[in-house]
């Protein structure tokens, strides 16, 4: 009986002496204000955008419209506005920045290989892909930011994905009443 009593006082004592494990470097530690949809949002909407912008950022080189050149612009300069806030987002919700769907071929996401073809494009042929891709990624974002607004907890998040749905909203109807959908 005295030599089990020592054996737990012991192994209590050794218990109590070790270190404890470190967490694990996979596990971020997400802001209380975030849930986990607010955290998908941002980790779709962050590579959706990059390769929005490649596509936008090859206009100048690939067509002689105007118009395509000044709406891919004008497109570039709020997404990469919209890319800073998605990522200071992140950031904010204590979530490091990776791209989980590299690789994926997601509705929405324009895919290394569509910015192969669409660069090996020029004139009307790269016109009518670029607004199909376009047009694809914004309503996908329109879609997804939905999905952020209702279900999401941080209010700041929730708003941005008001704000840029209906930025994407109007981007859409830019493309229509140019009559490239």
């Amino acid at each position: 009986m005295r030599r089990a009593a020592i054996a737990v006082i012991l192994s209590v004592l050794v218990a109590g002496c070790a270190k404890p494990d470190p967490p694990a470097a996979a596990e971020p530690v997400v802001s209380s204000t975030f849930n986990a949809t607010d955290v998908a949002w941002l980790q779709l909407l962050i590579p959706m955008t990059e390769q929005a912008l490649a596509l936008l950022g090859s206009a100048p080189q690939r067509t002689s419209n105007a118009q395509v050149i000044q709406l891919a612009a004008t497109m570039n300069g709020e997404h990469t506005a919209q890319l800073t806030q998605l990522r200071e987002l992140l950031r904010r919700a204590g979530v490091p920045e990776t791209d989980i769907h590299d690789g994926h071929d997601l509705p929405g996401i324009v895919t290394p290989d569509d910015l192969l073809i669409v660069n090996k494009t020029t004139g009307a042929t790269f016109d009518r892909l670029f607004a199909e891709h376009v047009s694809d990624y914004l309503r996908q974002s329109v879609l997804v930011a939905k999905g952020e607004q209702t279900s999401g907890a941080d209010r700041e998040t929730k708003a941005f994905a008001v704000t840029m749905a209906k930025a994407r909203t109007d981007e859409l109807a830019e493309l229509t009443k140019n009559g490239w959908l």
